[in-house]
């Protein structure tokens, strides 16, 4: 499943879940996991954070794609964008106590805390360290 194949409107507010860039990655590289990605974006429910959001870009720009195919593909991203905020950074900073021994990275983290401070929304990634986390989140793997 590639993202120009899931038809859907961009959410306006009402994401469930939320997005690590590695879920996203899993998705955009076709790998194993790609459906449980593709099936919280069709259903209108996925979001990401700014934060995660520029680790995918960063990805996609080291594969070489050019800068103006990645504004495209921004632009057409049919997830909603979280600002990361005060707030966020405030909970991210935070997670660093109960993080750092699984070497969870700053992008890590600022997906959990949108998660936190969007309503503890569950959220999707492909990081297997994340399943050790002992956290007040539900985290779903999406890889077997």
């Amino acid at each position: 499943m590639h993202l120009s194949q899931i038809d859907v409107q961009k959410p306006l507010m009402n994401s469930s879940v939320v997005l690590d860039a590695s879920a996203l990655l899993v998705l955009i590289q076709n790998e194993a996991g790609a459906e449980m990605v593709s099936a919280a974006i069709t259903q209108g429910k996925a979001m990401i954070s700014t934060v995660n959001l520029s680790e995918v870009i960063g990805k996609l720009a080291e594969t070489g794609m050019p800068k103006t195919a990645i504004e495209a593909f921004q632009a057409e991203l049919p997830i909603e964008v979280a600002d990361f905020n005060e707030a966020m950074a405030l909970e991210a900073g935070m997670l660093r106590l109960t993080t750092r021994q699984l070497g969870l990275s700053l992008g890590d983290r600022a997906c959990l805390a949108t998660a936190r401070v969007l309503g503890n929304l569950p959220v999707l990634t492909a990081d297997r360290a994340w399943a050790d986390l002992n956290i007040d989140l539900k985290i779903t793997l999406v890889r077997p």
